[in-house]
């Protein structure tokens, strides 16, 4: 009984957190609206002291600002037009064939027991057969577009039970909304980058009132853009967290979802000492996981060498998401070929 009060319980409190993140990012777009107008002002103020402001300049400021911040939303939304079947396509993943595989005849009926265990309409299911790493993802708008997406390495190194986890972890983020939670603040963010590229158009383009002007848009863009990553990226940790109760609830058999992060930890582990910490050379056992749109979709993010914090990971650490499915630490599991079990 502990159990089950544990995981319902990590359930309800990554929904109250990822509400309230999702409350800062309406904020954080407020700010942004804010810091532009007051950006603009001091400017003025600076440039042409005790003169008025010219007709329509807060309207103007507000009103160009909502718009980039919109048009960003809207250029994210189209960049995913088509849904889930469409991403799976442009990164190179294939429908599984259940006729002629066995491995993926395998991970067709576990798809088909999983969703009868969520109350859900199955999801097609496709393979990525150039990637070695175990992982996979879940992409779609609505139910008639969705996919999971599961590797090449996931099906030759996962139990029956460990696709299990995996597959009930993606059902999670389609059953819960996370994929167009994620493309909508994605979006956003995306459109306080654009204020920020136009602070620089501005500055550099415009002449000397130009740089005023662009310089105080740039900053404020900055800030806003930084911001809405710090806060995206959070509210997809919580997300994985939810999606990780889920699968725990689903199951019922921690070993299932927590073989699965412990053998990804141990290929991680094995990868960073053969590379000598330069996850560059490691790309090829990723092929298609390093797409932008599929990026934060993942079951366990693709590591980047190029990040020097982890305030804008959008996953969990590994070694915490294994903790928290045991109640425990456990070191990583090795990884070996496993024979499909239909």
């Amino acid at each position: 009984m502990r159990q089950r009060r544990s995981f319902w319980d990590r359930q309800a409190d990554a929904r109250r957190r990822s509400r309230r993140l999702a409350l800062g990012f309406v904020l954080c777009i407020a700010l942004c609206l804010a810091s532009v107008h007051g950006g603009l002002t001091l400017a003025w103020w600076v440039l042409f002291p005790g003169l008025p402001y010219p007709r329509g300049f807060v309207l103007a400021n507000l009103g160009v600002t909502l718009f980039l911040i919109l048009g960003g939303w809207w250029l994210e939304h189209e960049a995913m037009r088509g849904g889930g079947r469409k991403l799976a396509e442009r990164i190179g993943a294939r429908p599984v064939q259940p006729e002629r595989h066995a491995d993926e005849r395998r991970l067709q009926h576990i798809v088909l027991e999983m969703c009868v265990a969520a109350h859900m309409t199955p999801p097609q299911v496709v393979l990525l057969a150039r990637a070695h790493a175990i992982n996979a993802f879940a992409a779609g708008w609505e139910p008639e577009d969705a996919v999971i997406a599961v590797t090449q390495g996931a099906l030759d190194c996962l139990s029956r039970d460990e696709l299990q986890g995996l597959v009930a972890h993606e059902l999670s983020h389609l059953k819960e909304g996370d994929t167009r939670l994620n493309m909508q603040m994605a979006g956003m963010v995306y459109g306080l980058e654009l204020i920020y590229n136009f602070g620089q158009a501005l500055r550099e383009h415009a002449g000397g009132l130009g740089r005023w002007f662009g310089s105080a848009v740039m900053a404020a863009g900055w800030i806003g853009w930084l911001g809405g990553r710090v806060l995206k990226a959070a509210v997809s940790r919580q997300r994985e967290w939810l999606a990780d109760a889920r699968a725990l609830q689903w199951t019922r058999n921690p070993d299932s979802l927590g073989g699965v992060l412990r053998k990804v930890l141990y290929q991680r582990q094995q990868a960073e000492a053969a590379s000598g910490g330069d996850w560059r050379k490691e790309r090829h056992s990723h092929t298609g996981l390093y797409h932008p749109l599929v990026q934060h979709m993942l079951l366990v993010e693709v590591p980047d060498s190029s990040r020097l914090e982890h305030w804008l990971d959008a996953h969990p650490p590994l070694e915490q998401r294994i903790a928290r499915v045991y109640g425990r630490r456990m070191s990583a599991l090795a990884v070996r070929p496993h024979t499909p079990e239909v």
